[in-house]
């Protein structure tokens, strides 16, 4: 959706920056040779292990292209990407190069523009168990809460990635239902005035910011001459 393209989120850990096309790839045409070095989200998605977690298809460099427009364009959907937030405002690397994961929202009801589906994923895995999946979630339901008028979040979950359970269930998810067919559970939390107020108090750190202006004093930074 065109509402966060100009948005940017810091917490401690994490900075949730707008999906772009230059991430992608992480810096320009793929090349097999550094492919380990350049694992944009075109290339996250080719692992195995995420496509099963995210029950997602491989696709194509233009399919993500085409994935990524719709992500940007799309009313009913919201996506962040998610940095590493110390290396970022270093301004020592580009914005690429700190990247860990994406976090989204689905708005999964036309009729009722409250509920949303919340999704995500580090990717990286050198990232994961240390705090970033959990503050980049509730930075993604702060945003939903404040500036999209969510009132219910849903979340689908892998029955074999317990602790993304776990983590959903620390933040008052109930489960709902398990899908034998496709090995998921569903929990939900209704944002009533008492949990709002607590996801308000775990969220009075953030920082937002103003995308394009943050984007040039750290590309302004990285191409500082030395003294």
């Amino acid at each position: 959706m065109r509402l966060n393209e100009e948005v940017e989120l810091q917490g401690r850990l994490v900075a949730l920056v707008p999906y772009g096309a230059g991430h992608v790839p992480r810096s320009g045409p793929e090349n097999p040779a550094d492919a380990s070095s350049r694992s944009g989200y075109h290339q996250w998605m080719k692992s195995e292990e995420l496509q099963k977690l995210t029950a997602s298809e491989p696709l194509t460099l233009e399919q993500e292209y085409q994935m990524q427009r719709s992500w940007r364009e799309d009313a009913d959907k919201c996506t962040f990407i998610v940095l590493d937030k110390l290396r970022w405002v270093s301004g020592l690397c580009t914005e690429e190069d700190c990247m860990v994961g994406d976090v989204n929202l689905f708005l999964t009801d036309p009729e009722d523009t409250t509920v949303a589906e919340i999704e995500i994923m580090i990717a990286e895995p050198s990232y994961r168990g240390k705090g970033f999946g959990k503050e980049a979630t509730m930075m993604m339901m702060y945003y939903g809460v404040t500036k999209l008028g969510i009132k219910k979040f849903q979340a689908k979950i892998n029955l074999e990635n317990t602790i993304s359970i776990a983590m959903f269930q620390n933040f008052h998810f109930k489960e709902v239902s398990i899908s034998d067919m496709f090995q998921e559970v569903t929990l939900w939390l209704t944002v009533d005035n008492c949990r709002r107020k607590w996801l308000l108090e775990q969220t009075n750190h953030i920082e937002e910011k103003r995308y394009s202006q943050r984007l040039g004093e750290a590309i302004g930074k990285i191409h500082l001459p030395a003294d």
